[in-house]
C-alpha cells in the first residue's frame, strides 16, 4: 500500500495511519451466506455448457476449460465486470470506445478492437450482447467461437477431436496481449493448467472438473501472431521470469536538496552480503497502476522493487533486489525484503485480485524465492499487514492490505506450495495449527468497505475471528497496540486486531467441543472449528516459551545489534520492546531461527563506508515468531525452544 513521502529520517518507520472508517461496539453479526446459483445457469450446468460448446464449435473441451481457469477461474462474477472490462467465465471484453485510450494502457492490448471480444463472440454466434455479458451458456459458447476464430485465422484445423496442442495460437491470441512475451506467457499458464487439471466449486454453486490432459504444445506457432515480439528480460536488465512481461522503469535514486540526508526514493547497497534477502512483502497500491507508476518515480516519495498491473499482471521493476527499497514502513524489513504492489483497492476485493494478477505474481514471486533462497511459506512471503510496528509509537499507523480478500489459499497453490491441512495430528493444547478456512465459502462479516456504519458486499475471506471466550456473541480479541484503551478489536475493514488469517500459525491453549483456543498478543484467542469443517490443522513444528523463572518475555519489531557492536561513527539504534508481551505460560511458533541481527546505515545521499552504507552485525540472537495477526521478534536469551505436543 503506498505512503506519503518519506525523508531519512523517518527511516525508523513512518507510515500512514489506519483509516478511520466507524466504530464497532459489540463482536460482528454472524456471517452472511455465501451468494447461491444466480439465473443466469438454472437452465444448464456449467460443466455441460463447455461441454456443449466444445463440440458445436469445434474446439477441444481441455483447451476451452483451461483458459476459462486462467481468465476467470470459471466464475462469471454475477454479470459484474473486471477491473479491464471483462464479463462472466470466458472474460468476454466490452468496453466503451470512449474509455479505450485509457484502457489501452490499462491492458497492454493488441488493438484497441481488442478490447471488444464481446462483440465479436456476439458476431460469431448470433447471442445478444446482454446474454453474452449475464448468461454462463450464452458466455461460454462466446468464448468457444472466438477461439475457433483465432486457431481458422491461423490457418490451422478446427475441431473438438483435434489434438490441444495444435490450439497454442489461439489460446495466445485469446490473451488480447500486445506482444508475443505476454501472450505466449498467457499460453503457457493455460497449458500448465490443463496438464495439471483442476475442480472447484464456482461462486454461483457450480461444480466443475476438468482431468488433467499433457500435451506438448506447438510453441512456434506464436510466431505467426501480428504482435511484436515484447521487451526479453535479459536484454532489458530487468529481474524477471523470462515468461513474464517485465519493463525497467527506475525509482531514481538522486538528491533533491540541500542536505546530505535530502535524497531518494530507495538505498544503494549490496545485498546480500549487505544483509540477506528474507522477506517478500506483498502489498496493493490503493490507487491506479498509472498514478503508483508517476509517484515511484518522485524522489521525494517511497519506493518498492516492483508494480503488478490488475487486468493482466503486466510488470514493472523500479529497484533493483540488491539495493534497499523503503515500502514496509520497518527499517529492518525493508533491509531483508523485496515489495512488490499490486494494482488494487483492498476494501473492493476480488474485484482487483485478478486471476492473471495471482497467476503473474505467483511467477514473479517463485522466480526471486529460488533466486534469493526465500522459503516459500507464509513466515517468509507476507503481506504488508504482517509487518511489525517498530517501537510502541508506530504500531496503531501501520498498514493492513493487501487486506481480508486477498486469497492467500490460492496464491500458495500457484507458488507450488499449498497450505496443507493435516488430519493426523490432533488439535490439542500444546499443539500448533496452521490457519486455513477455505476462502470462497468462508465469507466473514466485514464492516465500513464504502463508508462508516456500511456492510461490506458478502465474499470469500482470508481469516478467521478471534473471540474473547467461546461464544459466537462474544467481542472479539483486543490489539493494546492497535486500538490503545478499546476493550475489543471491531470487524471494520482495516481492523486486523483479531484476524487470524489463512497460513499463520498459533500454539492451542485450551480445547472445549467446537472451540479452540489459541494464545494471540499475551491473551486467550477463541475461534470455531469443528471437527466436521475444521479451519485450522495441528502440525509439528518449534515454540517458544519463557525462560523459567521469568514472568514474561517482551518482543520486538525489529532484530537490531547490541550497543557493543556498533563501530565509532555509527549511533547505536535502541531496541525497543513493543507493547506487548509473552506470559509464563504462554507458547507462541518459531517461523525462523536464523534471524540476521543486524542495521544497515544509510542515512546520506552516495555515503561511504565506514560510517554509512555499511551493515552493522550483531551478535545478540533473536528468533521470528507467529504472534497475533503480525510477526515479530524474540531475544533468544529470553525463551526456551522446545517441539509442539
Amino acid at each position: 500500500m503506498l505512503r506519503r513521502p518519506k525523508i531519512l529520517a523517518a527511516l525508523a518507520a513512518v507510515a500512514l495511519p489506519i483509516t478511520a472508517l466507524g466504530v464497532s461496539t459489540g463482536g460482528p453479526p454472524a456471517a452472511a451466506a455465501p451468494p447461491g446459483p444466480s439465473a443466469a445457469t438454472a437452465s444448464a450446468t456449467a460443466a455441460s455448457a463447455f461441454s456443449a460448446a466444445a463440440a458445436k464449435y469445434g474446439v477441444p473441451e481441455s483447451v476451452l476449460l483451461a483458459v476459462s481457469y486462467a481468465e476467470s477461474r470459471w466464475d462469471d462474477h454475477l454479470g459484474a465486470p473486471s477491473t479491464s472490462g471483462g464479463y462472466g467465465p470466458m472474460h468476454l471484453t466490452a468496453v466503451d470506445p470512449s474509455e479505450v485510450a485509457d484502457l489501452s494502457g490499462k491492458r497492454k492490448i493488441a488493438s484497441a478492437s481488442s478490447l471488444r471480444t464481446l462483440d465479436k463472440a456476439s458476431e460469431l454466434t448470433g447471442l445478444d450482447p446482454a446474454a453474452l455479458r449475464n448468461d454462463t451458456t450464452a458466455n461460454i459458447n462466446g468464448g468457444a467461437a472466438l477461439l475457433a476464430s483465432y486457431q481458422r485465422s491461423l490457418g490451422l484445423p478446427v475441431g473438438a477431436s483435434t489434438s490441444p496442442a495444435q490450439w497454442y495460437g489461439a489460446v495466445a491470441s485469446y490473451a488480447e496481449a500486445g506482444d508475443r512475451v505476454a501472450a505466449s506467457g498467457f499460453a503457457d499458464d493455460v497449458y500448465s493448467i490443463m496438464a495439471r487439471g483442476a475442480a472447484r466449486t464456482t461462486n454461483t454453486g457450480q461444480q466443475i472438473t476438468m482431468a488433467p490432459v499433457a500435451v506438448t504444445p506447438d510453441k512456434a506457432q506464436a510466431a505467426k501472431l501480428a504482435l511484436p515480439a515484447g521487451t526479453k528480460p535479459a536484454n532489458s536488465g530487468v529481474e524477471c521470469p523470462p515468461t513474464l512481461g517485465c519493463e525497467w522503469l527506475p525509482a531514481p535514486y538522486s538528491q533533491y536538496g540541500t542536505g546530505a540526508g535530502d535524497y531518494g526514493n530507495h538505498d544503494l547497497a549490496n545485498r546480500p552480503k549487505t544483509g540477506k534477502i528474507d522477506y517478500i512483502v506483498i502489498h496493493d497500491t490503493e490507487g491506479s497502476w498509472q498514478t503508483t507508476l508517476n509517484l515511484v518515480q518522485d524522489p521525494t516519495y517511497v519506493s518498492w522493487q516492483y508494480t503488478m498491473r490488475s487486468s493482466d499482471g503486466h510488470t514493472w521493476q523500479h529497484v533493483k533486489a540488491n539495493d534497499v527499497a523503503w515500502h514496509a514502513g520497518n527499517w529492518y524489513v525493508n533491509m531483508h525484503s523485496i515489495g512488490i504492489e499490486h494494482e488494487g483497492f483492498a476494501p473492493q476485493g476480488a474485484t482487483w485480485f485478478t486471476e492473471a494478477m495471482y497467476r503473474n505474481s505467483a511467477k514473479l514471486v517463485s522466480y526471486l524465492t529460488a533466486k534469493n533462497n526465500i522459503p516459500v511459506d507464509r513466515a517468509h512471503i507476507i503481506g504488508h499487514d504482517q509487518v511489525p510496528g517498530t517501537i510502541p509509537s508506530t504500531v496503531a499507523g501501520m498498514h493492513w492490505d493487501p487486506g481480508p480478500y486477498f486469497d492467500w489459499e490460492h496464491y500458495f497453490d500457484l507458488l507450488g506450495a499449498p497450505i496443507y491441512g493435516n488430519k493426523v495430528f490432533p488439535v490439542k493444547a500444546g499443539s500448533i495449527v496452521t490457519i486455513k478456512p477455505g476462502f470462497e465459502n468462508n465469507v466473514q462479516v466485514v464492516t465500513d468497505c464504502t463508508g462508516a456504519g456500511t456492510t461490506c458486499d458478502p465474499q470469500g475471506t482470508n481469516f478467521v475471528y478471534l473471540r474473547q471466550s467461546p461464544d459466537d456473541s462474544a467481542p472479539l480479541v483486543k490489539d493494546v497496540g492497535l486500538r490503545p484503551g478499546a476493550t475489543a478489536s471491531t470487524t471494520q475493514v482495516s481492523d486486523i486486531g483479531a484476524r487470524a488469517t489463512a497460513g499463520s500459525q498459533y500454539v492451542v491453549a485450551q480445547r472445549q467441543g467446537d472451540w479452540v483456543a489459541v494464545w494471540y498478543l499475551g491473551a486467550l484467542g477463541w475461534f470455531k472449528s469443528p471437527a466436521s469443517a475444521p479451519d485450522a490443522f495441528a502440525k509439528p513444528g518449534l515454540v517458544v516459551k519463557p525462560k523459567a523463572g521469568k514472568a514474561s518475555v517482551p518482543v520486538y519489531g525489529r532484530a537490531y545489534p547490541e550497543q557493543a557492536a556498533y563501530p565509532a561513527g555509527i549511533p547505536y539504534q535502541t531496541v525497543t520492546p513493543l507493547q506487548y508481551s509473552i506470559g509464563a505460560g504462554q507458547a507462541y511458533p518459531v517461523s525462523d531461527l536464523n534471524i540476521e541481527t543486524d542495521y544497515y546505515r544509510a542515512v546520506t545521499f552516495a555515503g561511504q563506508p565506514p560510517t554509512d552504507h555499511v551493515q552493522v552485525l550483531g551478535t545478540d540472537r533473536y528468533y521470528q515468531i507467529w504472534f497475533g495477526h503480525r510477526m515479530a521478534y524474540v531475544r533468544a536469551a529470553d525463551v526456551d525452544i522446545s517441539p509442539a505436543v
